[in-house]
């Protein structure tokens, strides 16, 4: 009983230390602590997301593209490949690839750029990360070996939407701190535009689930009908990457590049004449859709003042000095992708041209924009490093715009003979190049001292 009565006092006396200890506020060497532990963590975690992207867009996704455009350079048919190998590549690319970067991001960035106080818990995260990657891997598997892919199809589907649906959770329970934005009553104008992305990235998953579900019922092969396809490509392509990528743009630009400030207000019409177009496409409205996306991509160049005269210089000490060059030139790919898409929407025959509308939107668009942008900021997001090589981020822009411009150009108007399959074939081959060489342009020196990392990045 003595020892009973001893334990449980004991208990009690540790019990008040804690909560005294609790309750008195930390100390500048504390809270550095406990910062410094958690962005080590962070760093963990988006080095995780963005390793598995990179492997999905080299493997799954660079890897099939280049074996479905030989098959096309061989053959000089469009459609002489499976329909389900060409979906397989495009969900590994557009989930695989720019999903994983976009969770990642999310994770590490949403909260801080919020200026939130009370972290998230990091095994969500982790999970997330884990379903959203295994859900790829199945869907990839399902389309291209055929097996099971009843059963793997709506599975792979349904860990996709729950790890967005984890992620999503994350992010919206961090509270900005309102301290800081007392005088604000509404979020920012690139919180706005994020938020778009996320409603089509969900939008994206919900009818990617329903698709799947009705084609492990009534389907015969894993493979989306051409039809619906069509419109969900719209949804997938335009409706989710576009404005996440907008949503950054305006926050990271005015910084990176030196230009002005975006003006807000037109930049909202953009992304609500945007949306109105993606609704329209899923009505099979195509004409209307793409005359739309051209006007609302030329408001939004507009509003983020890409091409105006910037007002101060760039920042590109750490990164190669070409980088506000193919940023812009990122955005001129945006206004070729969207007046192809009008071209192909009015076309007799144009297999041809929605093939190249959509690489021009995906690679020159969305990859060169990551490409730029990643390089930018990963480095620093990863514990204040360095890129490698600013000279092997310049070799494969330069690479990747070459492969670009060869594929849009194969791919769009009917060439004589066997030119446009050759073209088509060599642009494989030149993407291919820049993405197998971006891995290693993540490679960071560790051997700086972190003032130096610091000023260099800065």
């Amino acid at each position: 009983m003595r020892s009973s009565g001893a334990t449980r006092s004991s208990y009690e006396m540790n019990r008040t230390q804690i909560q005294t200890f609790a309750s008195e506020p930390e100390t500048p060497e504390q809270i550095f602590a406990r910062t410094s532990a958690r962005e080590v963590q962070l760093s963990r975690l988006l080095i995780f997301f963005i390793s598995g992207g990179l492997l999905f867009m080299l493997l799954p996704g660079t890897f099939l593209g280049v074996w479905n455009l030989i098959s096309i350079s061989d053959r000089r048919a469009a459609d002489s490949i499976s329909p389900a190998w060409i979906q397989a590549h495009g969900h590994a690319q557009v989930l695989g690839w720019i999903g994983s970067f976009i969770l990642g991001i999310g994770f590490y960035s949403i909260p801080k750029l919020r200026g939130g106080l009370k972290p998230f818990a990091l095994w969500p995260a982790w999970l997330s990360g884990a379903m959203w990657m295994a859900g790829v891997l199945l869907r990839w598997l399902a389309n291209v070996y055929l097996w099971q892919w009843r059963v793997l199809l709506p599975a792979s589907a349904g860990l996709e939407l729950a790890a967005f649906l984890i992620f999503l959770h994350a992010v919206s329970q961090h509270k900005p701190d309102k301290s800081k934005d007392s005088g604000k009553k509404r979020l920012d104008t690139w919180i706005f535009v994020v938020i778009a992305g996320a409603m089509g990235l969900l939008a994206t998953l919900v009818l990617n689930l329903a698709a799947t579900v009705w084609l492990a019922m009534r389907g015969v092969s894993p493979a989306f009908p051409q039809a619906f396809d069509q419109r969900f490509l719209v949804l997938a392509a335009w409706g989710f990457m576009v404005p996440f990528v907008w949503g950054f743009s305006t926050k990271w630009l005015p910084t990176f590049l030196g230009t002005q400030p975006p003006v807000n207000r037109l930049l909202g019409s953009a992304v609500v004449v945007h949306a109105v177009a993606i609704a329209l496409g899923l009505a099979s409205f195509f004409r209307a859709t793409t005359v739309l996306i051209v006007l609302s991509a030329s408001l939004a160049i507009v509003a983020l003042r890409i091409f105006a005269k910037p007002e101060k210089a760039a920042k590109t000490r750490g990164i190669h000095g070409s980088f506000p060059f193919f940023v812009r030139a990122a955005y001129v790919w945006l206004i070729v992708a969207a007046s192809l898409g009008v071209w192909a929407a009015n076309a007799a025959n144009p297999i041809g041209l929605w093939g190249a509308s959509r690489h021009a939107l995906t690679v020159g668009f969305i990859a060169m924009m990551v490409f730029c942008i990643g390089q930018r900021v990963l480095p620093a997001f990863s514990g204040m490093r360095l890129l490698f090589s600013p000279r092997l981020m310049f070799a494969g822009l330069v690479l990747l715009s070459a492969g670009c411009i060869l594929r849009v150009s194969g791919g769009g108007p009917r060439l004589p003979g066997d030119c446009s399959g050759r073209l088509v074939l060599a642009a494989r081959f030149g993407d291919s190049g820049a993405r197998r060489g971006h891995p290693a342009r993540y490679q960071f020196d560790r051997h700086l001292s972190p003032a130096a990392r610091r000023s260099a990045i800065l």
